[in-house]
This record gives C-alpha cells, structure tokens and sequence, in this order.
C-alpha cells in the first residue's frame, strides 16, 4: 500500500524532530536518500533565502549526489541542524569520498531554513545540531514506505502561511510510465493559502470543483483572521520549502529544470508568491531506478508537470493538516478550525 507521500520513492525516508513549549515552536526535517545517494538540484525563487550547501547542487559543480537534504526552522540560525545530520551521515561512512579510508567523507548536507523566530515566545528558540541528529535518527529508523507525519511536525510545526497555521503536507503518483514522482512541502508563506473571497483554499481550485464554505462560516472565518492579524506582529520573513523526489534517471541538468518548475505549484497554492520576505525553494532528488524513454526527447515532461501538481497537493495537505496555535508568540488559527471540512 502506498502512503501518498514522499516516501512512496522507494529507499526515500523523512524523519522529523519536534520542539514545543517552555517558548519552543520549531523543529527539523530530514529527508534521507537511499545508500550511495541521489542526484541533487536546487532552484531558489524567493528573495530572502537561507541555506546552505546550495552551490554544490550546480550541475557545472563537482558534487554528483547526496545522502540527505535538511528542512528546518529557525532561520539562518536553524542552519546548524544541517551539522547534525552531517555527523551522523559520517559515522556511517556516507558521503563524498576524499581519502584512501572509507571513513575519509565529506557528507554534502544542501539545508534551507524557514522562518519561525519568536513564535513560541523565545527568540532564542531554535534548532541545532543536536535536533538536525534526532531528525536523521528518526529517518533512520523508519521502515521502507512508512507514512510521513504531516501538520505541526518538524520544520513545520512553526509554520504560518498568511494568518493561517501552516505545516508540512506530502503526496505522491505513479506516472503512466510506472516513474514514481513525490513531493514533500513546508508551507510558510507570506501569502495566503485562502481565498478571501470564497474561503477555498487556492489549490483545490486545481483538483475539480471545490464545495465553498457557507456563508456565515466563510464571514466567521474571516473575522477570526482579522482579529489574528491585529494580535500577531507582521511576519517579517517566511519562506515556503519543498522537495520533489522521483525514481527517474535524471542527469543534473534534468534534476535541475524539475527544481524550477516545481515552483509553479507554490504558485498555484499561496498568493502572492516568491516575494522580497520570502524564501522559496525547491530540491529535487532523483534515486535514478527507473530510466526515461531514450527515444523520446519530451520523456521529462510528465515528471515536469507531476512535479508542479503534487507541490501543489502538498501544500494544501500541510494546512488542512495542520492544528491551531495560540500561545506568547501568537495566535494563528488553522483551516479546519474555521472551515471544517470544506
């Protein structure tokens, strides 16, 4: 049975680490690559990125795969959880290879970070290499396939998209050529995920017809964000993350244009998007199992499309997922709260 998520790749394991209470609201996630890696890309939209390890990606660059890709809060500061998650990777002998010993690795850890500072109430509050460790841990020791806790977990257990709790959501498909493609989003955006005007969420709009919420639970809903937005300080930087993972032999290049295009499905979901005090980015991971059709040069294009479609699915699941907050740092009620289930 299929778990609809990321991990539906086979060898691909999330693990989250969660913080809160006591000012805490942040976490870690990792996103494990099967033994001997993937092929890695990255392709950053927003204006206000952290990350690290982004270079690396470059297909013009030396690195040919990694082991893993860290998501997580905290800002720039949360970046040291990448540390963790590199430490563990060497103690098993993963990484790029750089002396005669194979314990002689360097592991290559791309991270992107999200913007969730003071939400819990301590500005202090952030994840470290001791937190990026407990989420590779937790990787680690799920079994193939195994369901990826969506909502209020790991990088998104901060996450707020407009006035809105946001989280981490996950879906997959199998393609008609058997390619499995799936995205993994933490939904933290500056936009909103809701349209004001009818209340549904913007990417139902892609999956059919939406039933729209009732009138009076539409204007109840639209008070209750009203009133957040007076209550909580202006989010100062946001930043929606994701990655899109696939069984398909990608070269680089191939790994690189599907990054880009998988923006299109943040673009679907959240407006406005891609903004100054955002920092959108997308990695790709291809553990290269299933080989795309040599003699048709438009084989990518259904991973293309695919890609676009389940960052999209993602990002509705992370705030139909995730629960409502209200603590020292704020208060964001959640789309079920308002809407039920509309």
């Amino acid at each position: 049975m299929k778990a609809d998520a990321l991990t539906d790749v086979a060898g691909v394991r999330v693990g989250h680490a969660t913080r809160t209470g006591d000012g805490w609201l942040t976490g870690t996630t990792v996103v494990l690559a099967p033994e001997g890696g993937a092929v890695a890309a990255v392709d950053v939209r927003g204006g206000g990125p952290g990350t690290k390890e982004t270079d690396a990606l470059d297909p013009r660059n030396v690195v040919q795969r990694v082991d893993a890709v860290t998501l997580t809060g905290g800002s720039a500061f949360g970046l040291d959880a990448a540390s963790g998650v590199m430490a563990w990777l060497e103690e098993q002998g993963r990484g790029v290879r750089v002396g005669p010993e194979p314990t002689h690795v360097v592991p290559v850890v791309p991270a992107a970070c999200v913007f969730d500072l003071r939400r819990g109430g301590d500005f202090r509050a952030r994840p470290d290499a001791s937190l990026g460790r407990a989420a590779v841990e937790a990787a680690a020791a799920t079994g193939p396939g195994a369901p990826v806790p969506q909502g209020c977990v790991g990088a998104g257990t901060g996450a707020v998209v407009g006035q809105l709790k946001g989280g981490v959501g996950s879906a997959s498909t199998v393609l008609p050529s058997g390619v499995t493609v799936a995205a993994l989003v933490v939904a933290n955006a500056v936009g909103s995920a809701v349209d004001l005007e009818t209340g549904v969420l913007y990417g139902d709009y892609f999956g059919g017809r939406p039933r729209l919420p009732g009138p009076e639970v539409h204007r109840a809903a639209r008070r209750r964000l009203a009133e957040a937005a007076e209550r909580n300080a202006p989010p100062p930087m946001n930043t929606t993350l994701a990655v899109v993972a696939t069984d398909a032999d990608l070269t680089r290049a191939q790994a690189q244009k599907l990054a880009g295009t998988a923006h299109d499905g943040i673009a679907r979901a959240v407006r406005p998007v891609h903004l100054l005090n955002d920092g959108d980015t997308v990695f790709t991971l291809a553990t290269g199992t299933r080989p795309l059709d040599a003699k048709d040069p438009l084989a990518l294009n259904e991973v293309l499309a695919a890609g676009a479609d389940l960052v999209t699915r993602a990002i509705v699941r992370a705030v139909r997922a995730a629960d409502p907050v209200d603590g020292p740092g704020g208060a964001w009620p959640s789309y079920g709260e308002l809407y039920g289930g509309s």
